[in-house]
């Protein structure tokens, strides 16, 4: 059994269709990227899944059981965490207050709380350096580290990344993903939707193209690599 199964999803925005029908699944330990143009669907299927869109139809299931339609905070619960496009973090509020709100989404004793922090803020030293400035005075790619951080301390069952390379430079977004690696090598399910497909086929073991609110082809990352129509609508041209 898969641990997210997603079936006939469908979003819509009053008589706007984002989403019609799409299927996916994301097994225990994987990583699954959905790629493809703007306006695809695919932000509004994660926020479907994160419980910040009720569907108009379809299943959402994690571990077998359905979950959509549930509030947002009934999703965190069941652990299904969200690191949104653009961030979303309190830029007023210190990066140490910051991840303290990411860690009070699972019951940790106070001890606990600091030992996750800390563990994090290790991960992330550039964060550990900032700990006590206000998150709006970091960089693009400490706020997406920062983000990420307080996604990882609601300990997910399953990780959802929305656009985590936007608007940063090209050797910001390498280590972005070599981060995703990482946190994938240590056991965490990823659902991932990336912009930068040729980035996102190389970390990512499946992978679905959306057009126009339905799934397009998927299958393995490597072999959508490889695929002429996904490379010269999302490569460029040919994988090196």
């Amino acid at each position: 059994m898969s641990l997210l199964e997603v079936r006939n999803l469908k979003v819509t925005y009053g008589h706007v269709e984002a989403v019609r029908s799409v299927s996916f699944s994301v097994d225990q330990g994987e990583i699954v990227a959905l790629i493809g143009p703007n306006g695809a669907g695919k932000s509004s299927t994660l926020n479907a899944i994160a419980g910040l869109l009720k569907p108009a139809a379809g299943s959402v299931k994690l571990e077998g059981q359905e979950v959509a339609g549930l509030p947002a905070h009934k999703a965190v619960a069941a652990g299904i965490i969200l690191v949104p496009e653009g961030r979303a973090i309190l830029q007023r509020m210190t990066v140490a207050e910051n991840l303290l709100i990411g860690s009070e989404a699972r019951p940790w004793s106070r001890d606990e709380a600091r030992a996750a922090i800390e563990g994090q803020l290790k991960r992330f030293p550039s964060l550990q350096r900032r700990v006590d400035q206000p998150a709006g005075a970091l960089s693009g790619g400490e706020q997406q580290m920062l983000a990420i951080a307080r996604g990882l301390l609601a300990r997910p069952r399953i990780l959802l990344l929305d656009e985590p390379s936007m608007g940063l430079a090209p050797i910001l977004v390498r280590q972005i993903f070599d981060i995703v690696r990482e946190i994938h090598k240590e056991g965490t399910t990823i659902l991932l939707v990336e912009q930068n497909a040729r980035m996102a086929l190389q970390v990512a073991q499946h992978a679905c193209v959306l057009e126009r609110g339905e799934v397009a082809v998927s299958g393995p990352a490597a072999e959508l690599a490889q695929d002429p129509r996904v490379q010269a609508a999302y490569l460029g041209g040919d994988v090196a």
